[in-house]
Formats: C-alpha cells, sequence, structure tokens
C-alpha cells in the first residue's frame, strides 16, 4: 500500500505533528512559567532586520555613490530602502534588479529588463536576463553595493546566485559590499543533498545542501572565507546583521519574497518540493495554491482537483497548462510539520516516481532536475526505487562535513541540534 494510493499515512504523520507541536508548546509554556523574566529568550524580542538600522547604516554610506541590490522586500517597515535613503540623502546612482523584477512583477524565470523606475526615475539594470554578473562599466560610477533582498534559504532560490555575482563583481573592481541582513525563515534547520560543483548553475552555485541554514550575511561570509569566488578573489564585504534574530527563531515573512511563494506555508513546503519543478507533475504555478499542492492529470489518488492556468508576471506557462490535475493539498501538512520535524520530506517525491505513468516518463528535465538536487545522485537513486529513508541517509556524511564548516561563519545562535 503506497503513500498516493492511501492518502492515510500522510494523515498519520500529520497527526504525530500536532502532538509534538502540543507537546512543545506546552513545555515551552512550562518553562517559561518557571524561569524568572530576566531570563527570557532573545527570541521573544522583536527582530530588527539589517535595513532597520538607519544609525549604523548611514554613517558608512556618507559621501558615497550607492548601487543597490533590491526587490519588493526592501522595505524598512512599510517604506521601500531606495525611498528611505533617498529621504536621508543617500545618493543611490543605480538599483540592481534580480530574479522578479526590482518590483518583484515577473514570473519565475520571465526575462527581467533593464529600464527605469517609474517612481524614482532611478536606473534599474537587470541581473536576470543576458547579464547576470554586473560589469565593470555598471560599477564603475559607484563607491559601494548595498544587497538587500530577503531570501528562503534554499540553495536553488537565486537571490543567492545573484549575490554571488555581485560579490564576485565588487572583488574585481575593488568596490565595497554591505549586506543588510534578513532572517532566514528556513534557518531553523540543514538538510537536503550537498552540490557537487560539475552541477554547479544559477540554481545551485555553492557546495551547500538544499536547506543551508544561512542567512544570506552569513552565506556571504562563506562564500568570502571559502574562497568560492572566481579566482580564490574576495570582496570587500560588511554586514549589518539582525537584532534579536537566532537560529530557532520562526520568523514570519511580511512579504512575499516572490510571486510563486505567497505565504508561510509555501515557503516551508517549497525546498522539499521544488524538485518536481524538473518533473512533469504541477506543484500548483497557475493557480491560488502555488508551491502547496501536486498533481497532474490522472493521477490515481488525490482530494482535489485542479487546473493551471497561465498568469501574466506570475506564471506565464504553468506545467500542465489548461489540464484537469488529480493531488494533493499539503497546505496543513506544510504549516505544522516543518517546524516540529526540522527536516526535508521527500516521500512525495519517491512515491510519485514510483506511480506516476511512466509512458510520458515522470522526469522531464534530467538537466534541469540534476541541477535542483545539486548532482545526478538522487535521480539515480529514484531510478533505483530507493525509500525516502535510504536516501535521506545518504546525505548525512556531506551534511556533517558541511555542518562543521557552517559554524566558522554563523553570526547568530545556532539552533538546537537533534
Amino acid at each position: 500500500m503506497t503513500f498516493f494510493k492511501d492518502f492515510r499515512r500522510m494523515k498519520e504523520i500529520y497527526a504525530l505533528v500536532i502532538c509534538a507541536f502540543i507537546f512543545h508548546t506546552c513545555a515551552q509554556s512550562m518553562k517559561q512559567h518557571h524561569e524568572p523574566l530576566a531570563e527570557s529568550s532573545a527570541v521573544d524580542l522583536k527582530i530588527v532586520t539589517g535595513a532597520e538600522q538607519m544609525d549604523l547604516l548611514i554613517p558608512m554610506l556618507k559621501k558615497k555613490r550607492v548601487i543597490i541590490v533590491a526587490n519588493q522586500t526592501s522595505v524598512v517597515g512599510k517604506t521601500h530602502l531606495v525611498d528611505t535613503l533617498l529621504a536621508q540623502g543617500v545618493q543611490i546612482v543605480r538599483v540592481f534588479a534580480p530574479e522578479h523584477g526590482f518590483r518583484g512583477d515577473h514570473g519565475a524565470g520571465e526575462t527581467v529588463k533593464s529600464t527605469k523606475d517609474v517612481r524614482t526615475s532611478l536606473p534599474v539594470s537587470s541581473l536576470y536576463g543576458s547579464t547576470k554578473k554586473p560589469t565593470a562599466a555598471m560599477l564603475a560610477d559607484a563607491d559601494c553595493i548595498l544587497f538587500d533582498i530577503q531570501d528562503v534559504g534554499a540553495r536553488f532560490y537565486t537571490y543567492i546566485s545573484t549575490m554571488h555575482y555581485v560579490m564576485e563583481a565588487a572583488a574585481e573592481s575593488n568596490k565595497e559590499v554591505i549586506i543588510l541582513d534578513r532572517p532566514n525563515p528556513n534557518g531553523f534547520y540543514v538538510d537536503g543533498p550537498v552540490l557537487d560543483t560539475n552541477f554547479r548553475s544559477f540554481v545551485g552555485m555553492h557546495p551547500i545542501p538544499v536547506v543551508h541554514g544561512l542567512t544570506v550575511g552569513e552565506l556571504a561570509q562563506m562564500i568570502n572565507g571559502e574562497k568560492w569566488l572566481k579566482a580564490g578573489l574576495t570582496c570587500n564585504l560588511k554586514v549589518i546583521t539582525c537584532k534579536n534574530y537566532t537560529h530557532d527563531s520562526l520568523y514570519v515573512l511580511p512579504i512575499p519574497p516572490s510571486p510563486n511563494l505567497p505565504n508561510q506555508t509555501s515557503i516551508y513546503l517549497y525546498p522539499s518540493i521544488c524538485f518536481f519543478e524538473g518533473t512533469r507533475m504541477s506543484v500548483g504555478r497557475g493557480t491560488d495554491r502555488p508551491f502547496q499542492v501536486i498533481g497532474y492529470p490522472g493521477m490515481p489518488s488525490g482530494s482535489i482537483e485542479f487546473t493551471p492556468q497561465p498568469i501574466p508576471g506570475i506564471a506565464p506557462n504553468p506545467e500542465q497548462k489548461g489540464k484537469v490535475c488529480r493531488g494533493h493539498d499539503l497546505r496543513e501538512f506544510g504549516s505544522a510539520y516543518f517546524t516540529v520535524a526540522k527536516g526535508m520530506y521527500i516521500d512525495w517525491l519517491v512515491e510519485a516516481n514510483r506511480e506516476y505513468p511512466f509512458e510520458n516518463g515522470f522526469i522531464s528535465s534530467s538537466d534541469f532536475f540534476d541541477k535542483l538536487a545539486g548532482s545526478d545522485k538522487l535521480r539515480k537513486q529514484l531510478e533505483q526505487d530507493l525509500p525516502a529513508g535510504e536516501i535521506k541517509k545518504s546525505w548525512s556524511t556531506e551534511l556533517e562535513v558541511y555542518m562543521s564548516m557552517r559554524s566558522k561563519y554563523l553570526l547568530y545562535p545556532d539552533f538546537q541540534h537533534r
């Protein structure tokens, strides 16, 4: 009896997670009632992002010409960072736009064009199109580069690839990089296969696991410290760290980081189900539940139906476009499982590969699937029909090595290891 033929298994796991969550909550409540108020954890305090610390940032930018790498998540309170700095008299010469654009209105993989921002008249140079690394000419009229983008903590989320290329270009042109750090909403665990650099691409540039457990500031330090930039260069790097954040914090994002991650549940589910992007299954792009459902036409099990449709600026050409898909709604599971289990859940992938009608083939692009996984190992394990537990166990040695390296670059107290 397989997972997709009998959905009870998922419900049983969900029930166990809920029980564990209730136990954890009660234990924390009892602990708080028996500890003096003065000894309460900083987790209870409001997290202050790097961008919100103008008292530190403005003196760094005095009399400097500034480039900002930003998108719709780059806010200070309810005001965009660009507007905040312009009001403070900072000389901004250019904006660099990552995937999804400066205002976050481009779909996944959609080319972002260089343009002029209609609100500020600032030139916006695209770093998601034919140019992914800033040229020397793009940096010529600047003294420093600010990076302020909310990441989600998954290796294949391309904002960290943009950061890498910005750091590399800055090192080559002797420009300063200032990272305005933000919490990692998946920063409370580390899991997944570590990337083999032979499979390096824009959806995976570094030998880190899928869920790397770092903020962008910590990762920037790792990139510098491990000399992962071209020719072993290091850039002049400063990080304005968050206040009151730890890797045990469960940080809920105030703004969706991209069009297809509209809420916290999708952000928790994303690292575990993004592998489906290299298959013929839909993850809900083109619906009102992106990265919260999985399915395909004629799926032999499932309690829901959905039909992916093109949505301009969000999902221009979704998988299984216009076809009625049968599948599973993962929202209840995703909202509770990951914060308690603190690990990826790949049973869906294993069982879907087992049950998909193979006349069409489960994996639609071996090349893209391998880039997402970081090697061809996971795809071969699926071909061998290995169980999920055995696949996850195969990651253990490389994760131990990674965790040792990771510890050198942490800027915040780490999560409690299981």
